[in-house]
């Protein structure tokens, strides 16, 4: 979503960015066969069917009865159907079970969003101008919230695709990243109280990045790149995933539990080490940055090196010192790249912090239905910054608060190291 566009941007501007990313979500599932658009590998995921029509039935559910009482749905039970978690709305079909939906067929789903696209068009075109700044809200969220379920297709395009036998790839033509990792450089920031959190005249922000709000932090260090492959291998092969000491509690259960030994899609071929990408099978590139890891094992990491993860407000003050650059989906290569000469800050993976996920200091939800998208989800789960490499480009900024459950490694996470100055 272009952050320059707000509530006051003119219609064709709104218009324009409306078309723009409703198209980009189908140009996303343009690679996909047929097939693939009904899978779901875990409960995590979704098939990329019921993501097309969730983020379609958004603009059903919130924007089009709101100001136009006499809206009738594209299909009766598609707002059962389509529903994620909006229980103050209405209930839903259960989460783990989306896969098992052969119908509505692709094709109606295609049909469904192009009527939401008709109906969203009429409406633009026509509301009056005392009302255009509460539509042109709820468009820009809606909007927002369709560049996360693009973000979120691609993880779970990546898992299904992992968990198919033939391993096969989402693209066969995406760049590849070249370059070799170079050390790890650290940025020194002096303690104090730092303002964090979105400012009311910043633009778009979501609910949970406010209120802007004063913490205190001491003197800190935060790498300026990632943990790469290598390093990790060092972990491992120092019995990284064998010593208790290193890991909390929950992460050395889960550890036996699952048997974890190496980060997700990484595979052992004899003595040579293989990594699975939406490009398919490939040599394990020691200088990318090491992805997909849970917290539990970005923590582990870092107690082994000497160092810590980064708290959540010292991740968000150094990041808002950085341009707001980096490898996004833009760049067409749905993988982490090496750090370049000016650091690794946004983009390529989101970063684990050591910070739970819980409200800011007067924070307020929105009201009504809308209120559930975030603040009821504060607990368990933990803060990560930056953006990602299948992050549309501007979808993030440095109060952006993106949360995951910390035994998850399905998504685009990575690791950052920071230490006491």
């Amino acid at each position: 979503m272009d952050s320059a566009i707000t509530t006051h941007s003119s219609r064709d501007r709104v218009v324009a960015e409306f078309q723009r990313v409703r198209q980009f979500s189908e140009t996303l599932c343009q690679p996909l066969q047929q097939d693939d658009f009904q899978i779901q590998s875990i409960v995590q995921t979704s098939p990329p069917k019921w993501h097309i029509a969730h983020v379609s039935w958004f603009f059903e559910a919130f924007v089009l009865p709101h100001f136009n009482p006499d809206y009738r749905p594209f299909h009766p039970q598609f707002d059962y159907i389509f529903n994620s978690y909006y229980y103050t709305h209405g209930m839903m079909h259960p989460r783990p079970r989306r896969g098992l939906l052969s119908r509505p067929t692709v094709d109606e789903v295609y049909r469904y969003r192009a009527h939401v696209d008709e109906q969203m068009m009429q409406l633009m075109e026509a509301i009056d101008g005392k009302a255009w700044s509460e539509l042109a809200f709820r468009i820009i969220l809606g909007l927002n919230h369709e560049e996360q379920h693009q973000e979120l297709l691609l993880m779970d395009v990546k898992h299904n695709f992992w968990s198919n036998p033939l391993k096969p790839a989402y693209r066969g033509d995406l760049q590849t990243a070249s370059g070799n990792a170079r050390a790890m450089r650290w940025v020194e920031q002096a303690g104090g109280v730092y303002r964090i959190g979105h400012g009311e005249d910043e633009g778009f922000a979501y609910d949970n990045e406010t209120p802007r709000h004063d913490l205190l932090l001491s003197d800190f260090r935060l790498a300026d790149r990632l943990v790469t492959n290598g390093e990790y291998r060092e972990f491992m092969e120092d019995g990284g995933y064998d010593d208790p000491a290193l890991w909390l509690s929950d992460g050395w259960a889960l550890l036996q539990r699952e048997a974890w030994r190496h980060p997700l899609y990484w595979e052992q071929q004899e003595d040579e080490w293989l990594q699975f990408t939406l490009g398919g099978l490939s040599p394990l590139n020691p200088h990318e940055p090491v992805c997909h890891l849970s917290y539990y094992e970005a923590d582990a990491y870092a107690r082994w090196s000497g160092k810590r993860l980064p708290l959540e407000g010292e991740l968000e003050v150094v990041l808002s010192q950085q341009p707001l650059s980096g490898n996004f989906v833009d760049r067409d290569q749905l993988h982490p790249a090496p750090a370049g000469e000016m650091g690794q800050w946004f983009g390529d993976l989101w970063t684990w912090s050591a910070s739970p996920y819980a409200a800011y200091p007067g924070f307020k939800p929105l009201g009504g239905s809308m209120g559930e998208y975030n603040g009821k989800f504060m607990s368990n789960q933990m803060v990560l910054k930056g953006g990602c490499c299948a992050t549309p480009t501007g979808h993030t900024r440095a109060s952006y608060r993106n949360f995951f459950y910390p035994d998850e490694r399905w998504a685009f996470t990575g690791l950052r190291l920071a230490e006491d100055a």
